[in-house]
């Protein structure tokens, strides 16, 4: 369903590790917002909720509920580094379009 590149995967381990809670898993979803429709969220959660798919990689648990998961299929996680900063890059090939920043999409 969803890949982590090795960078994302490091920078998603020591988030980890920066909150104290060794236990805890990756929640990504899609909700309605930004430019273009829709926009990508990341949080941390203790426990997953009943109808998530549930994703193991590169040693992160990865939560994604059932709305979700139709618009996150074969979503890479990455990290990246530009001139404007540094974050978290969802690569979407579900996305049809998105908004200049990249933190939106229509599908």
């Amino acid at each position: 369903m969803m890949s982590v590149t090795p960078t994302a995967a490091e920078r998603i381990k020591q988030a980890i590790v920066a909150e104290g809670k060794p236990g805890l898993s990756l929640r990504v979803y899609v909700e309605g917002g930004g430019c273009s429709g829709l926009q990508y969220g990341l949080v941390f959660e203790d426990e997953e909720k009943d109808g998530d798919e549930v994703v193991s990689t590169e040693g992160i648990r990865i939560l994604v509920d059932r709305f979700s998961a139709p618009y996150l299929t074969d979503t890479q996680i990455d990290y990246v580094t530009t001139l404007q900063g540094a974050g978290f890059k969802i690569n979407n090939p579900n996305a049809t379009g998105s908004c200049g920043c990249g933190h939106s999409f229509k599908a």
